[in-house]
């Protein structure tokens, strides 16, 4: 990987931190306790109770990316960033921001 794709790389995964410290930000938010002595109905306490657990399960997906995409973004200057353990071809950018603890390409994946 060249230094130009580095740096777009590496501009990438911090926009994406972006996204997802606002997403966290967000979630946070909307997964706050239902207040028990809200006068909502049943049903549509029930539904905002879903719709927390919902947000929570959100939450934390977008937490666990958020460590991911920073892990890779202190490895972005390492040599072996974004080449494949195995067969040492370019991992495709979206691959890496998709899911930044990839280590392997697309097709050595399908093959494990």
């Amino acid at each position: 990987m060249d230094d130009e794709s580095r740096a777009e790389l590496k501009k990438q995964i911090t926009d994406e931190i972006e996204v997802q410290k606002h997403l966290i930000e967000s979630f946070t938010e909307t997964s706050k306790p239902v207040s028990p002595d809200n006068a909502i109905g049943r049903l549509t306490r029930m539904e905002a109770i879903n719709s927390q657990n919902i947000s929570e399960a959100s939450l934390n997906s977008a937490q666990a990316k958020l460590v991911k995409l920073e892990k890779a973004l202190s490895k972005v200057g390492m040599s072996d960033f974004g080449v494949c353990v195995r067969c040492a071809n370019t991992i495709p950018k979206g691959r890496i921001l998709l899911m930044p603890e990839n280590v392997l390409c697309v097709s050595c994946a399908e093959k494990k």
